[in-house]
């Protein structure tokens, strides 16, 4: 699809357009114009056939057929246009992904509702008089409506911040002293305030936050790593980036890796900026997700808390980005537009001229690379803020601890847990794994109970009494017989999952209370943010938890960590095994010993003398990102080289295979750049939800052209019938 040239900014009626839809088309629709012009960047709708569709007006149009069969605008939805940054952001993420242009809009217009007339809702604002009757109920309201000049509330929203209940408020809106009111839902969000509320620094984080203040004072692109031990405090070193941002009338997005961060986070952020800012994940109601988007648009919202999709929001003046946990793996998309935030947020940053913060205590060896050779600038926070002090790291050796077979908190483990409950604090015991058993095994024929759709083992999760896939979801009762043999009675759960580890502490410790916290227990993101709330306030003794307890969450009572099975992610071919393993046990054992109380991270190996497992004891990054690099720059993989998986897929294995073998045969165009191409072989899980699914692999060094050369090669071979190919650029994973 060949981009128009750039035309000029306003429309006259009637006047040539091209058209970006969000339909999978492969190139722009030229239209006229509508009544009163257009914008360029103008969303408008279209028609297309029969229908209407969603577009952005990209440009002149070519005119290049019977002009009297071009159609006009229908209509320019009342929304801001998108700048000229978003619209080359689309652009080159779309080049580099390999991912069609109408696809990276759709990513852009993931907001419900856009082209529908605004929705109303009632709002409360100050009246007229006194009540018949002053309570201190009354007076919180009104005096909360004075404190704020006369600016309007949902009823919600009043409710809470006077403390009262909704009655409250309608008993004074029935004698007109609060005045009822229909708005539209659409509303700027309330301003933030950057000299609000900050925090007294220690001398380390004010110069961290001195250079991040002064890069954004710059107006121009940059990236800064920062590094910080957990517990350091780089949240406020980089909410004082945010702070300088909104003095100079910019935006700010801060992205976070898990949408149970964020009610912690916001209530930092209002504590800081005296407002809560815009949020964009999966957790947000339609609504406030209407709302969030046309105010990134309009300006009318200064700071967006968001997930790795609010990188695609059409921010007016976007000034600073921050990547919190920067190397965590959920910022890379696994289906559909297969893109990593982080990556892409330096992308969308140097298109706007803003800078990126990428903040975590162990960065990813990409970023970790790039700071070493002077790409990133480089800030470092080396003590834990106030009187915490880093926990002490200890390995318990497996090898020579009395455990039965079916047990797996060892003696040690148990002994040190007694002695923190009995201190009245908290510990937490990780595993790695969802549910209760990673395989079901039938000990009369030794059948492993596998999904019908996809070739992986069904886990068991016996909370909710079922087996689940977890890699298409499908679930389905435990039987009572083997689907095999039909013998009942003889299938046994095989190895530990996070609600076997429970079922297990619950008998060593009767009478502690106990949370679990695995993302599958939960039935809504609300639910979740309050279970890790309970557990902040004390509410439990023992924390039994999986990856997500791993991530920034600050648990003031918790003072040991059991790691269950710190060899849990040593094992298999993915080049960033050592450093996932790496990363997770330093950030798990920095759960502890936050506050006062001095912590205690134990981890339970097999192999203590994995140079892993050392480097994490002795708290070696530095070495342990030296040989990482150094082993990776050898093998030419990334960030030393550039890799792109391909998937293929389709219902019949052999067409997959056939296609698979055909790319591999006709691979000239990639050698030609020096690249090599490995496969076809049968992905890793190679059935998921009834596909078959086939991988190629392509490596080349890091200067290659690689993604020109990739869209000439694939672009060889058209797909027939159900068959499909997708393109993975530097992929994270390789199931």
């Amino acid at each position: 699809m060949s981009e128009p040239d750039a035309g000029p900014e306003f429309y006259e009626q009637g006047a040539l357009v091209a058209v970006l839809t969000t339909q999978p088309l492969d190139r722009f629709l030229d239209y006229k114009a509508p009544e009163g012009g257009c914008f360029l960047g103008a969303f408008v709708e279209v028609p297309l056939g029969p229908r209407r569709v969603l577009g952005v007006v990209w440009g002149p149009g070519k005119g290049d057929f019977d002009i009297s069969r071009i159609r006009a605008v229908q209509r320019v939805l009342d929304v801001a246009p998108m700048g000229a940054d978003m619209r080359l952001f689309l652009e080159r993420a779309a080049q580099y992904t390999l991912t069609p242009l109408h696809a990276m809009l759709r990513l852009a217009t993931r907001a419900p509702g856009l082209s529908g007339p605004p929705s109303m809702r009632k709002i409360y604002r100050l009246g007229e008089g006194e009540p018949e009757r002053q309570t201190d109920a009354r007076r919180r309201v009104l005096e909360t409506l004075r404190d704020y000049g006369g600016l309007s509330f949902t009823m919600g929203e009043l409710a809470e911040m006077a403390g009262v209940t909704n009655s409250v408020v309608k008993g004074l809106v029935k004698q007109g002293v609060v005045r009822e009111e229909d708005a539209p839902r659409d509303v700027p969000f309330m301003r933030l305030d950057p000299d609000y509320g900050g925090k007294a620094l220690t001398e380390a984080q004010a110069e961290g936050a001195e250079a991040l203040r002064v890069g954004v004072q710059s107006g121009t692109y940059g990236t800064t790593l920062l590094r910080g031990v957990t517990g350091s405090g780089k949240t406020e070193v980089y909410l004082e980036a945010v702070a300088e941002c909104l003095r100079k009338g910019r935006q700010a997005l801060v992205l976070l890796p898990e949408i149970a961060l964020t009610s912690e986070f916001l209530t930092r952020v209002e504590a800081r900026f005296g407002a809560k800012p815009a949020e964009w994940h999966s957790g947000v109601t339609i609504t406030e997700r209407r709302r969030a988007w046309k105010m990134v648009g309009q300006g009318g919202a200064q700071m967006v808390i968001g997930a790795r999709s609010a990188l695609f929001l059409p921010y007016r003046d976007l000034g600073l980005i921050v990547v919190d946990e920067e190397h965590d793996t959920s910022y890379k998309q696994e289906d559909g537009v297969l893109y990593n935030a982080r990556d892409m947020a330096v992308l969308r940053a140097s298109m706007a001229s803003a800078r990126v913060v990428l903040a975590s205590a162990t960065p990813s060896l990409e970023s970790w690379t790039n700071a070493e050779a002077g790409k990133y600038e480089k800030l470092e926070l080396t003590s834990r803020y106030g009187a915490a002090v880093l926990p002490e790291m200890r390995a318990i050796d497996m090898r020579v601890e009395d455990l039965p077979r079916d047990r797996w908190i060892s003696p040690t483990l148990k002994r040190a847990v007694d002695k923190r409950i009995a201190a009245g604090e908290q510990a937490l015991l990780f595993i790695n794994r969802r549910g209760y058993a990673p395989v079901t095994i039938c000990r009369a024929c030794g059948h492993q109970v596998a999904c019908d759709h996809c070739d992986a083992r069904m886990v068991e999760h016996r909370f909710l009494k079922r087996l689940v896939c977890h890699q298409c979801g499908e679930t389905k009762p435990m039987p009572d017989a083997c689907p095999s043999c039909e013998v009942e009675g003889k299938l046994a759960p095989v190895g530990p999952g996070v609600e076997r580890l429970a079922e297990e502490a619950e008998k060593l410790w009767p009478d502690a209370r106990q949370a679990v916290l695995s993302s599958d227990l939960f039935g809504s993101a609300r639910a979740l943010k309050e279970g890790i709330e309970t557990i902040a306030n004390g509410g439990a003794d023992i924390i039994i938890g999986t990856q997500l307890v791993a991530k920034g969450h600050n648990f003031p009572l918790l003072t040991l960590v059991g790691v269950i099975d710190a060899d849990l992610g040593l094992q298999g071919s993915d080049l960033r095994a050592a450093e996932r393993t790496f990363q997770l046990m330093r950030q798990v054992a920095g759960r502890a010993g936050r506050s006062e109380k001095p912590g205690q991270a134990l981890l339970q190996t097999y192999q203590p003398e994995h140079p892993v497992i050392r480097s994490t004891l002795a708290g070696d990054e530095l070495g342990f990102w030296r040989a990482e690099a150094d082993e990776r720059r050898i093998a030419g993989v990334p960030p030393f080289g550039r890799m792109a998986g391909i998937i293929l897929s389709g219902e019949d294995v052999t067409q997959v295979f056939d296609l698979g073998n055909a790319l591999a045969r006709n691979a000239g165009i990639l050698r030609a750049i020096g690249a090599e191409v490995y496969g076809p072989a049968p992905a890793p899980i190679a059935r998921v939800r009834g596909r078959h699914r086939v991988r190629l692999l392509v490596k080349a060094d890091k200067g290659a052209p690689l993604q020109a050369a990739l869209a000439k090669w694939v672009g060889q071979f058209k797909l027939k019938g159900d068959l499909r190919l997708a393109v993975d650029i530097d992929p994270q994973s390789f199931y």
